[in-house]
């Protein structure tokens, strides 16, 4: 009997299962990676990305002081700063509008985070420049971060003529001061500022070169275009030759496309930290308040980019 014919039909068989088996194997171990990789994506997908939080402030300023807002980077800022006399004053003075004191200012994104600036004031025909450092954001998910930090100093020359005895260097003036704010929700931003003010000059033996202060404010937001302000100033060394006061400052931010305008009243004349801190004469609870505005206009000067 020949067993040949049998022989061929079990190799054929054997030959196929073996491919078949191949080719599945093969289908199986591609398939691996392409199930870890869609694990991996899915497990990316579960988690939190990174999200910074936005517009806590829509101006560099609040009324008086800085917010912890800084300039993206390549973008101008040219500031209007005005604040009118008391309005206590009474009608010879128009209550107070007769009398103005008046801050033009630019400012400067170096980079997102880093921003610098120059201003003129009216108030002892001061020439201020600033440095603005926001070193921390407050930002949820795989970094949380509750608040956001800057770094600011400031220096203030006055011109004013006043005695040749004094020099400009002698004249000088500096703050330093940390930022802190936290954004509650879509609405209310809380700040925090303490800072020391040293000036080269004072009044008196007495007055000390080196004042102290802790400054709180808020911004709540109303609509899209209409938020409120306020801030205040508290010293822990006030001058003691001279009669100052705490600044206070209630306001209203208006945004309408590339302009901030901020109307405010307030017991203050000057608009910059070493100024306001140590030379507030005016008691807002005596009446002796203030109407100002701060007009900003951004300008493009680059590439826009992305905080």
């Amino acid at each position: 009997m020949n067993t040949q014919p049998m022989k061929t039909n079990l190799i054929i068989p054997s030959f196929q299962m073996k491919r078949n088996n191949l080719v599945l194997i093969i289908v199986v171990l591609f398939s691996i990676p392409s199930f870890a990789q869609d694990d991996l994506l899915n497990m990316l997908d579960d988690e939190p990305a990174t999200t910074y939080t936005t517009a806590a402030f829509k101006g560099t300023h609040i009324i008086s002081g800085h917010s912890t807002k800084t300039k993206s980077k390549g973008e101008l800022d040219f500031l209007i700063y005005h604040r009118f006399g008391p309005v206590n004053s009474g009608i010879e003075e128009f209550f107070g509008l007769d009398q103005a004191n008046m801050r033009l200012g630019f400012e400067y994104g170096i980079t997102n985070l880093l921003n610098v600036g120059i201003g003129r004031s009216t108030y002892t025909k001061a020439y201020d420049g600033f440095v603005k450092w926001k070193f921390l954001r407050q930002k949820a998910g795989v970094k949380n971060s509750p608040v956001s930090m800057v770094w600011l100093s400031t220096m203030v020359i006055p011109t004013i003529k006043i005695s040749d005895d004094i020099t400009t260097g002698q004249r000088m003036s500096f703050a330093n001061e940390l930022l802190v704010s936290r954004k509650f929700g879509k609405k209310l931003t809380i700040q925090l500022m303490p800072g020391m003010v040293h000036i080269n000059t004072v009044p008196t033996n007495a007055d000390p070169n080196d004042v102290f202060y802790l400054g709180a404010a808020y911004r709540y937001k109303l609509n899209q275009s209409l938020a409120l302000t306020g801030e205040y100033y508290y010293r822990f060394n006030p001058f003691t030759s001279v009669a100052t006061y705490d600044v206070i400052g209630l306001g209203v931010d208006i945004e309408t496309g590339g302009h901030v305008f901020q109307l405010h009243i307030t017991n203050t004349r000057p608009t910059f930290e070493p100024g306001f801190i140590t030379d507030t004469t005016d008691n807002f609870w005596d009446g002796d308040i203030r109407f100002g505005f701060n007009i900003s206009r951004t300008f493009q000067t680059g590439k826009k980019s992305k905080k």
